[in-house]
């Protein structure tokens, strides 16, 4: 599979390269953007009717003065729409209870269709804001006209044009006139966004669209689908992803099972399926019972012998080369730093796989019906899975389309649907509507977990301790490597690849004199299994080690953490920032750490075995920074090794806040996430497989242990960007130096077990002994 960027960093439509079209169409006023030389060409409204425009997200507003934003972002728990809608209503000058949101196919006049990476509000608001306020001028314009006014005297407000002491609807207004008219690229640009001062929606408090339906139970998630004639189906997962070939099938057993139909077996000519089976049946309780009693033999498999040990082991012996890693950061000399050093300081972190574990199992309905395949499931990247289903049924991808549901959980999971290709699979060889759904042993076992990773830092100092320069090097497998291919990216040399998405938070803000990353794919892990895009991806494993390496250097150099990394913010050189995304670069990074202590008094004496530990982050990517400051105050039962997190305090700047009731639950379940991840969620590949399967063997957050939380925002007129992941990042450092704080052990490993507390308090006290 190779899929190439061909626009922005994400691969979405660029925006400043098509004009928009409004129009009437039948009894609404509709907006979209569509390409330049085609808006040339045909008049908008007669492109409009012809679905000749290639939006990404666009509007409409009928003759009741009803606005629906369409929406092509999945709905998660993260209220996106709700997001989208408000940046729109700001813009027209729309009253809020007027605005409706519809989450669409993959029709392609959607366009591009991807949920992740904290991208929503970033990527739309500016195309957004321009199409509403380009809205809000002709709907001007019209009112103007109507009420015989000049359009000087005229604002939009509140779903109405306002003409000094007069004014008339939208609603009246669409229902009384026509519009044809096409905005080019470069006279939209000239479209003012409003400033926070001026808002009237965004950052206003308000119900999220989506809350009604999921508290009076009309919403439908995938799971809830079901359609005429269709049987249910659960697939018989292979023990191992790769290299499975089935010798032999006994249902003996299963026809016994009231309902039972049969099982077929799957030949999947899009590659990623070896040696599935899928059992059909009257009821999916059925389809279950008949599952486990189907006996399949399979032929040797060398993934059989690979454990978590081993692809750690692996991943420490890659970063020994330099030769092998992907250079991403070269400033100054490390290498001259080392050799004329006259202090060093190394340290090895690693973190165990992790499952993404969403309530919801993945699951999908397929039929075929009137010329194409219906696809009826959740899903984050339809433009990704959508080509890869058409591969697996050997069709066109024209002839496959996946409509789209709500999500009981994504957390990445749902960026690649490969549980989609048995379900059509499936329904293929049945020839009838098949309902896959997988049980949460099955969706563990074929989860794309989080890669164990392994991360060095070697720091070096002068004969006054001041840091010369630092060396990082980490390896996990990459799941853009396995799934996404064309989003890699060259290194800084160009001789190598690098996902970045399992790299981002090692090109950090901090000023070094020498600072080198080189980046190692862990081939083992990456032939073993799907390496996941789990929420935060590699920032999750790679802002572990640099938080918490940073604090140790931090004490061998005698200084307190905090104004460490204070210095180490000057906002100098290429951390100074830029336009218009990370404004003011460090300043922002130091603006936040400096709120977080004017809160957290990160010196106070504390209980014994009690301590405070702070951690920095800018989020997702860097050229789209969400600047993080977090200190968490833990509790350490020495007795049990039980780390107790008793508060987290976090300041974040993530520029103007658009739903602000959304932007604090995102930043409440990334840092109740990012506690699991730092304390309890972990499991292991044995024999080639992850060992745990359900809630009796994986262990995320309980709520009896879930902490305190103050959480604030700065307020800010800078461009909004991303909350969906920079919460969880910064948690298990903070949890980690926190603990160094209360009882002088570090820890380098995620999970923070009780054992390996325990066993580092007990080696601790032998070596004062």
């Amino acid at each position: 599979m190779s899929i190439t960027n061909k626009s922005s960093d994400s691969g979405l439509v660029d925006h400043n390269r098509r004009d928009l079209l409004i129009g009437s169409l039948g009894a609404s006023l509709m907006v979209a953007f569509a390409p330049a030389i085609m808006a040339q060409q045909i008049p908008a409204d007669k492109m409009l009717a012809n679905n000749a425009f290639s939006p990404t997200i666009w509007y409409q507003i009928d003759n009741t003065g009803k606005i629906k934003v369409n929406v092509v972002r999945a709905e998660m728990g993260q209220h996106v729409g709700t997001a989208l809608a408000k940046i729109v209503a700001e813009e027209l000058g729309a009253n809020w209870d007027d605005v409706i949101i519809e989450h669409v196919d993959t029709d392609p006049k959607w366009g591009y269709m991807v949920t992740g990476g904290s991208w929503s509000v970033f990527q739309s608001y500016v195309p957004l804001s321009k199409a509403g306020a380009a809205g809000r001028e002709l709907l001007i314009e019209a009112g103007a006209k109507a009420l015989n006014k000049s359009t000087k005297d005229c604002q939009a407000s509140n779903g109405f044009v306002v003409c000094k002491e007069q004014r008339i609807s939208f609603a009246k207004i669409i229902s009384t006139q026509k519009f044809s008219k096409q905005i080019s690229a470069e006279e939209l640009k000239s479209y003012p966004i409003k400033s926070r001062k001026h808002h009237t929606v965004i950052g206003k408090p308000s119900q999220a669209l989506d809350i009604p339906a999921k508290v009076n139970g009309s919403a439908i998630y995938g799971i809830d689908v079901e359609v005429p004639g269709m049987v249910y189906a659960r697939p018989i997962v292979p023990p191992t992803r790769y290299g499975n070939k089935i010798v032999s099938v006994d249902d003996t057993g299963a026809k016994n099972i009231g309902g039972y139909q049969g099982y077929k077996t799957l030949t999947d000519p899009s590659g990623w399926l070896e040696g599935w089976v899928a059992v059909y049946a009257d009821s999916y309780p059925a389809a279950i019972k008949a599952a486990d009693k189907i006996s399949v033999k399979y032929s040797a498999n060398d993934a059989l012998n690979v454990s978590e040990d081993r692809i750690q082991e692996h991943g420490k012996t890659l970063i020994t080369d330099p030769d092998k890693g992907a250079l991403l950061v070269d400033v100054g000399n490390v290498s001259k730093a080392q050799q004329n050093g006259a202090g060093q300081l190394e340290s090895t972190y690693t973190t165990s796989s992790a499952l993404h574990f969403q309530l919801e199992p993945v699951n999908a309905v397929v039929e075929f019906k009137q010329g194409k395949w219906h696809v009826h499931s959740g899903n984050q990247w339809q433009s990704l899975t959508l080509p890869q289903v058409a591969k697996a049924l050997e069709v066109d991808d024209s002839m496959v389309v996946i409509h789209q549901y709500y999500l009981g959980g994504g957390f990445g999971r749902r960026l690649f649907g490969d549980y989609i290709i048995p379900a059509a699979l499936a329904a293929k060889a049945m020839g009838k509507p098949v309902k896959m759904v997988f049980t949460r042993e099955d969706d563990a076992h074929f989860d794309q977990p989080r890669s164990p990773s392994v991360s060095h830092l070697h720091a070096s100092f002068d004969a006054d301790k001041r840091v010369t320069g630092i060396e990082h090097r980490f390896t996990a497998g990459w799941p853009t490597k396995a799934m996404a291919p064309g989003f890699l990216a060259d290194s800084k040399d160009g001789k190598k690849k690098i996902d970045m998405f399992s790299a981002s938070g090692s090109d950090h803000w901090y000023s070094l004199p020498s600072h080198k990353v080189l980046v190692y794919n862990n081939d083992l892990a990456q032939k073993t299994f799907v390496p996941g895009w789990l929420r935060s991806v590699g920032p999750g494993w790679i802002q572990w080690s640099v938080e918490s390496f940073m604090d140790e250097v931090a004490h061998q150099s005698g200084q307190d953490p905090v104004e460490f990394r204070r210095a180490l913010l000057d906002a100098q050189g290429r951390q100074s920032g830029s336009e218009p995304h990370s404004v003011g670069g460090a300043n922002r990074l130091k603006n936040v750490l400096d709120v977080l202590t004017q809160k957290v008094d990160t010196r106070q004496s504390l209980p014994k075995n009690q301590g405070i530990g702070i951690a920095l982050s800018y989020g997702q990517e860097r050229n789209m920074p969400t600047w993080v400051a977090l200190a968490a105050h833990v509790d350490v039962d020495a007795a049990t090794g039980k780390v107790k997190v008793k508060k987290l305090t976090c300041v974040v700047d993530c520029g103007v806040v658009v739903h602000p009731d959304g932007a604090l639950a995102q930043l409440e379940g990334s840092l109740l996430w990012g506690v699991s991840l730092a304390l309890h969620e972990g499991t292991l590949f044995k024999h080639g497989q992850v060992a745990s399967n359900n809630l009796h063997n994986y262990f995320p957050l309980r709520m009896q242990d879930a902490p305190e939380m103050d959480i604030s925002f700065v307020e800010s007129d800078e461009f909004p960007v991303g909350l969906g992941e920079p919460g969880t990042t910064v948690v298990a450092p903070a949890i980690g130096n926190a603990v160094f704080n209360a009882t002088g052990i570090r820890l380098r490993s995620l999970p923070m077990t009780p054992s390996a507390v325990k066993t580092s308090l007990e080696s601790k006290a032998g070596e004062q002994a």
